[in-house]
């Protein structure tokens, strides 16, 4: 890693917990591609050197993979053996069954101001923060600079003009001159992205849901008829097509554009592909705002170790750690200070373009405790919208209604 954990190891919470000795448990995702740089590595690191300025403090971490991870967070929680905190993908129905402790409950006031605003606001729960930003990404528009060459043209600012792209590359043999993954493993980011793009969105607000309004309904019917009804998304209908599958294909030199997140730009330097990046282009120009995803960490209550917590949390969100992590995993930090430093050092220069639409990222509407339904809704309709024979009002219309349904159910 490019900066050292444990720097700042020596914080004023310093021998917390008194006489008493106290093992925290704490159950984390893995980041990491392969055994080389799995996340157990940077939390055996960071956990040494807090513990060797708190030696009344154990951290017990347990790392599990993405497939893994929530489903075995929410197992122990069944069972009535929560741990301390939990590094996971959402929070909000563990906040809405008061499990878990709000944020200010346990970090000290600087760091919990030092979270970036827009991840910030994303964490609260009917205006009350309970997840904490862990890690973020935005999206950009990925284009294969070999394939625009050949093809004759210039990076889309416009729907139109990425329509236009799409056709001269479909002219030159391109399989994916476009790239639409609204396959079930990530559709609700595909489509987030180009809601936004279309001055829509999945939310009005923090306290409901608006599928179904006309510039959601503009947008998924622009793709319908002028991208997939035009041929111009490769040979795998888009609600088949799954995001790793057409990163792998992006990889592989046959994907002309598609949206990718700051993981993809290594990827692609292994393989050789010469890429550029732009904002996503919207309706009348760029589009002035992009997906920004975040996980989340959280602190149980069952426990009882709110000052033990609170102590170990703002170890990690120290602006080293925070760096030191973003910069192993290509992802981008929650926290003002780290932004900053990132922003302005060379080293991390591939990552600012992601990093400069951060501030304007509109992310998921975690906070609705419905949203892990509504989301699995999204991945299992959304395809069918853009299929020959699909009605983009009337899908929009049935998510509408089954994510209200949800939201009262669970509100």
């Amino acid at each position: 890693m490019t900066t050292a954990l444990g720097l700042t190891a020596v914080l004023a919470g310093c021998g917390v917990g008194g006489s008493d000795d106290v093992t925290l448990r704490l159950v984390a995702a893995d980041y990491g591609d392969n055994g080389a740089n799995t996340s157990k590595k940077y939390w055996d690191k960071l956990v040494k050197a807090y513990e060797a300025e708190h030696p009344g403090v154990t951290v017990d971490v347990s790392v599990y993979s993405w497939n893994d991870v929530d489903a075995k967070v929410k197992a122990m929680v069944k069972a009535g053996d929560a741990p301390d905190m939990a590094q996971i993908g959402s929070y909000s129905d563990y906040a809405a069954a008061d499990l878990l402790y709000k944020a200010d409950d346990v970090l000290s006031i600087p760091v919990q101001a030092d979270f970036v605003s827009r991840l910030a606001d994303a964490g609260q729960v009917r205006g009350v923060q309970y997840g904490m930003p862990f890690a973020s990404s935005t999206r950009l528009l990925f284009y294969n600079k070999t394939l625009f060459a050949k093809a004759g043209i210039t990076p889309p600012t416009t729907w139109t003009e990425l329509a236009d792209d799409a056709e001269a590359l479909k002219d030159e043999g391109v399989k994916y001159p476009y790239a639409l993954p609204l396959g079930p493993e990530e559709a609700q980011a595909e489509t987030l992205q180009w809601l936004l793009s279309g001055g829509g969105g999945y939310t009005p607000s923090a306290i409901g849901y608006n599928f179904d309004s006309a510039e959601n309904v503009e947008t998924v019917t622009w793709l319908k008829n002028e991208l997939v009804g035009k041929g111009l998304t490769g040979p795998v209908a888009p609600g088949k097509l799954n995001r790793a599958a057409a990163f792998s294909a992006f990889t592989a030199g046959q994907v002309g554009m598609l949206n990718g997140h700051p993981s993809l730009m290594k990827a692609a330097k292994k393989k050789g592909v010469q890429f550029g990046m732009v904002a996503m282009p919207g309706a009348d120009g760029p589009s002035k705002t992009s997906l920004g995803v975040a996980d989340w960490m959280t602190a149980f209550k069952q426990n009882g170790h709110a000052e033990e917590i609170g102590d170990f949390l703002d170890f990690v969100y120290d602006e080293d750690n925070v760096l030191a992590f973003s910069r192993e995993y290509d992802l981008l930090p929650v926290t003002n200070s780290a932004s900053e430093t990132m922003g302005n050092a060379p080293e991390d220069a591939d990552l600012r373009p992601f990093l400069d639409m951060l501030p304007v990222a509109e992310a998921y509407p975690a906070g609705l405790t419905s949203w892990a339904t509504v989301s699995a809704d999204i991945k299992q309709r959304i395809g069918s919208a853009v299929t020959a024979n699909g009605n983009p009002s009337a899908v929009l219309s049935e998510l509408q209604t089954a994510a209200t349904t949800a939201e009262n159910s669970t509100g």
